[in-house]
């Protein structure tokens, strides 16, 4: 109509929390680089930049393109196609579902298993399907950002306790009471740290105030325990120390997906309560028959535990001998602090300017001053390409001054 005014509209996206265009424009922006081929000893063809070592990847025992896992997901699509006909409740349960879920339990010593469609979604359905009003949940202050959301998404109290504290655990665990349940959660190991949760001291401490007890294991199975069947094993504790284990299949698993595994009566509540699980596809079969094989072959070849901590101990030790801050890690993950975010980004592209895939991580990710490489070393380095990723990250160190 003539005359007629219209609300002038905001921007469509917020302003980003870090400078995109501008590490864009003085060319240290190296993320979704597309990688077109994988190729043998953990090494990549990456588009516009060729062969690289990958020194980024979560594949930490180096499954990717495993002959037995490739059969199991072709013979899993020859069988049932590449998709199912929907959610499980409904049309999309297959048999291979139920044998996947069969074999997380069993590999995890529990009674049964529940799996999602990515790990990010099990935390966020698991979560907030388990909690109601009058619960509480405590959460590690450097837990997973599915964690956290979950407990956001949750109805019921939400509280952390500083990383890795136990004595600040229990006061939160005093200070929780006695009314409603209490969950408290943390990861087995941390995703942007590599260090390992106490799990003895949180076992007792659930144990003594009634509360249940949730890991998340995305970084450690495959990882921890002399045959990489995780934190118990690690810790050399029951298999009934912990209520709920969770995990990924898109790690040292080569495929997608989370699980659950625990009680029977945890799996049929999830399998009808957690939204995620409802109104979402299943995995498909290709997905679920190269899970399925991969725990196989975790157990049928426990050499590449064995390499991967070895991997891991020569690459760390090089390192920290060279004055570099890992902080407290302990595992495959390798936080290489460089303190400022243009310190970090110009470390990482010295390092992909000579072949090596690595990204800089940077606040809110991680502590404003604490930006650093995430390194990922896996079972399918050989010792020659440790060895050079170490040098180069030590000389691209001494020439930005992050050690001397």
């Amino acid at each position: 109509m003539i005359g007629e005014t219209t609300l002038k509209k905001p921007g469509l996206v917020p302003e980003t929390l870090w400078d995109i265009e501008h590490y864009k424009e003085v060319g240290l922006y190296f993320y979704l680089e597309a990688t077109k081929d994988i190729l043998p000893n953990g090494r990549v063809n990456v588009e516009n930049h060729g062969e690289m070592i990958m020194l980024g990847s979560y594949s930490y025992l180096g499954l990717i393109g495993h002959p037995e896992i490739n059969a199991a997901a072709k013979a899993a699509v020859d069988h049932y196609g590449t998709g199912t006909h929907g959610v499980r409740l409904l049309a999309g349960s297959l048999k291979l579902h139920n044998e996947l879920e069969d074999r997380i339990a069993q590999f995890k010593q529990t009674e049964a298993a529940i799996t999602f469609s990515s790990g990010y979604v099990t935390n966020l359905a698991t979560i907030s399907s388990l909690l109601r009003k009058g619960d509480t949940v405590i959460c590690d202050k450097l837990n997973h950002a599915s964690i956290v959301d979950g407990c956001l998404l949750a109805m019921a109290k939400f509280v952390r306790f500083r990383h890795n504290d136990m004595d600040h655990l229990e006061r939160r665990l005093q200070e929780a009471g006695g009314n409603g349940r209490k969950l408290v959660i943390a990861d087995s190991v941390f995703s942007m740290d590599g260090d390992i949760i106490n799990l003895p001291e949180m076992v007792r401490l659930c144990r003594k105030y009634g509360a249940y007890l949730m890991i998340d294991e995305a970084h450690s199975i495959g990882v921890l325990g002399e045959t990489g069947h995780g934190i118990e094993e690690h810790f050399d504790l029951p298999p009934d120390s912990i209520d709920i284990k969770m995990g990924t299949l898109s790690k040292a698993i080569p495929s997608a997906g989370g699980y659950v595994a625990g009680k029977k009566e945890l799996v049929q509540f999830l399998k009808h309560e957690a939204r995620a699980f409802i109104f979402s596809a299943a995995i498909p079969p290709g997905s679920a028959g190269a899970a399925k094989a991969a725990f196989d072959v975790i157990e049928a070849e426990p050499w590449r535990v064995k390499k991967l901590q070895d991997n891991y101990d020569h690459f760390a030790g090089r390192l920290r001998q060279a004055g570099f801050d890992l902080l407290y890690t302990e595992t495959a993950i390798v936080p290489v602090v460089c303190g400022s975010t243009d310190r970090a980004a110009l470390l990482a592209k010295h390092c992909q300017d000579r072949g090596i895939f690595v990204q800089a991580v940077v606040a809110p990710v991680v502590p404003e001053g604490q930006a650093r490489l995430r390194a990922c070393v896996s079972a399918a380095h050989c010792i020659e390409d440790i060895n050079y990723c170490a040098d180069t990250i030590i000389e691209g160190g001494r020439q930005l001054g992050i050690i001397r």
